[in-house]
Formats: C-alpha cells, sequence, structure tokens
C-alpha cells in the first residue's frame, strides 16, 4: 500500500492536471514511443515556442484528471505510453505540431485530443492541423478588409495622374 505521502502527491498531480485541462481550449494525447532523446528535444523546444505545455504523464492520473474536468472520453486512448499537449490560447497550434512530427516518425502517434471541453477524433485532430496559424488567419482577413480599399485608393490616384497629364496638355494648347 502506498505511503500517505504518495497519495498526497499523487492527488496534486491531478488537480494540477485537472487545472491545466480545464484551462486548455485544445489539447492532443499522444503515443511517444520510440523516439530518441535529440528528437524530443527538438519537439519540446517547438511546442514551447509556440505557447503549448508538452508533459508526460501516467495514463492512471490522466484519467483521473480527465474526468473531474468532463472529459471522460480520453480515458478510452490511455495505454501504452502517454504524453499530453495543451494549449490555453491557440486552438491548433499543439494538433499542428504533433501531426507534422508523428508524418516523420512512424512509431509516435495521435492519439485522441480535446477541443472547447469536448472530445475529438484522430480526423477533426488532422483537420485542425491543416489549419494555418492564427496570425497567418488574421493576416487574411485584414487583406480581405484592405484590398477594395486599396482599389479605391488605386482608381484615385490613376484619375489624379491622368488629370495631371491632361492640365499640362490644355496649358500648351
Amino acid at each position: 500500500m502506498p505511503s500517505v505521502k504518495v497519495l498526497e502527491q499523487k492527488k496534486q498531480i491531478v488537480a494540477d492536471l485537472t487545472d491545466v485541462l480545464k484551462g486548455a481550449c485544445a489539447g492532443v494525447v499522444v503515443d511517444y514511443k520510440g523516439i530518441n532523446v535529440a528528437d524530443d528535444t527538438a519537439l519540446r523546444k517547438e511546442l514551447r515556442e509556440a505557447g503549448v505545455k508538452y508533459s508526460v504523464v501516467k495514463n492512471t492520473l490522466l484519467g483521473l484528471a480527465a474526468k473531474e474536468a468532463g472529459l471522460e472520453g480520453l480515458c478510452d486512448v490511455l495505454e501504452g505510453t502517454t504524453a499530453i499537449a495543451t494549449c490555453a490560447e491557440d486552438y491548433v497550434a499543439a494538433a499542428r505540431i504533433l501531426c507534422k512530427f508523428s508524418d516523420t516518425h512512424k512509431t509516435f502517434a495521435v492519439k485522441s485530443g480535446f477541443l472547447d471541453n469536448d472530445v475529438i477524433d484522430i480526423e477533426k485532430i488532422t483537420s485542425l492541423a491543416k489549419l494555418p496559424s492564427r496570425e497567418i488567419l488574421l493576416a487574411t482577413v485584414c487583406n480581405v478588409f484592405n484590398a477594395p480599399i486599396a482599389s479605391f485608393a488605386r482608381a484615385v490616384q490613376a484619375i489624379v495622374d491622368k488629370q495631371g497629364e491632361a492640365a499640362p496638355a490644355e496649358a500648351e494648347a
């Protein structure tokens, strides 16, 4: 039987993990077996730079935290080696990075995930991974809004230029 100290530590881990799950807008659960230290370090660096929290967890502890966070559907995939990547702000960062990594590392696999407290399957995670980043989407929207204004400005400039060319011709006549 585990000691009281160990049980308290595990309860604290579950509580912390529950808070992380509740505070995240999206998360991805992966099977990380078969990757070497160099690849794992590079993956963790890329995730960290994107604002994604990535941690290896015990299946039992993640299962308890998922139940407390209302994500019982994640418990179905908690077998083998498990890590979870969560992000509080970016919906697609974890999915994009981990799916790209799994494409190049055949033993690394995406298991499941969640989006706004709803468990999603691998197909939805793959769809999320194909979405452009938030910055690219915002830039695209800005360009769409900017295009009519820019066209109008070019048209006005063309009229002004045409009138400017016509004025010296009239002065000579």
